[in-house]
């Protein structure tokens, strides 16, 4: 084994700098649409003051607290495969429960979410909820349970993402809401939810198509000659130096040659992160 070798501080430091932040993700709710049924679970919740830009918009903005999710593995011991060797051997994939926080607004929209999605579940009876006779008789799961829940992580320069796909979401345990006399306080909410499993990854029919789900590398990504734009560095003064710097560098790796294209119409900017985008010309 060699030993350690010294490094500085300029070659270590950007492995430092680009580490992830906690603080900045995005939950998204996908509600069953089973429309073939009358008193489906949208439909309760509308009843009840939960519109539907609230439980696939704003509740997802009012988590104020999430997890990425995790798994373990059953396993079984198995002696005498090998002669004095004992293998752990896993069978079973278990999915984590997962428990999200929200922030309660002031018309209570968050906290009425929660319980009335677990009110949901258990149903009702044709008895009036006030008589002793009163009892619950739960739905089935297709009708409850969410297929297209989401969260995803992401950088504040909205280029790097990590997301989390879960099948078969639904609530399972409300925390009791603790109000007080004392110094007023935001209000929150928190509530355990159960799942199936997860897709880490993107999963959508788009992005199967560009090679992208489940995080497999598009074709773009695997061989830049197919790249057809490129974020620059935005920290360097001026189109005119970043044309070409990258056009020196690109041209060293066979990838792009030099053109006498313009500076203005070479780049544009990007809208959304206000980042400099290249038309990718080669």
């Amino acid at each position: 084994m060699s030993r350690p070798r010294p490094k500085k501080i300029s070659q270590i430091l950007p492995t430092f700098q680009n580490v992830a932040q906690t603080s900045h993700y995005m939950v998204e709710f996908g509600m069953p649409s089973d429309y073939g049924k009358k008193d489906n679970l949208r439909s309760f919740l509308r009843g009840k003051g939960i519109d539907y830009r609230f439980h696939t918009q704003d509740i997802g903005l009012l988590c104020s607290s999430a997890v990425l999710p995790g798994s373990t593995f059953a396993t079984t011991v198995v002696n005498g495969e090998y002669q004095g060797v004992t293998e752990t051997i896993p069978h079973t994939r278990n999915f984590t429960r997962i428990k999200l926080e929200f922030y309660v607004d002031n018309e209570y929209k968050s906290l009425k979410f929660l319980e009335h999605w677990m009110e949901y579940i258990t149903g009702n009876s044709d008895a009036n909820p006030l008589d002793d006779a009163y009892n619950f008789r739960l739905n089935y799961p297709e009708d409850y349970r969410s297929q297209s829940t989401k969260i995803i992580k992401f950088e504040r320069n909205y280029r790097q993402t990590l997301e989390y796909n879960f099948r078969g979401l639904f609530p399972i345990a409300l925390d009791a809401t603790r109000v007080q006399y004392q110094n007023s306080t935001v209000l929150k909410a928190s509530c355990a939810f159960s799942y199936e499993r997860y897709i880490c990854g993107k999963a959508t029919s788009f992005s199967q198509s560009q090679n992208s789900d489940q995080n497999r590398t598009s074709l773009d990504a695997r061989n830049p000659a197919h790249q057809r734009s490129n974020f620059l560095n935005g920290t360097i003064a001026g189109n005119d130096q970043r044309l070409d710097e990258m056009a020196s560098q690109l041209s060293k790796n066979g990838i792009y040659r030099k053109t006498n294209q313009t500076t203005n119409q070479f780049f544009s900017n990007d809208g959304f992160s206000g980042a400099t985008v290249t038309e990718g010309v080669k």
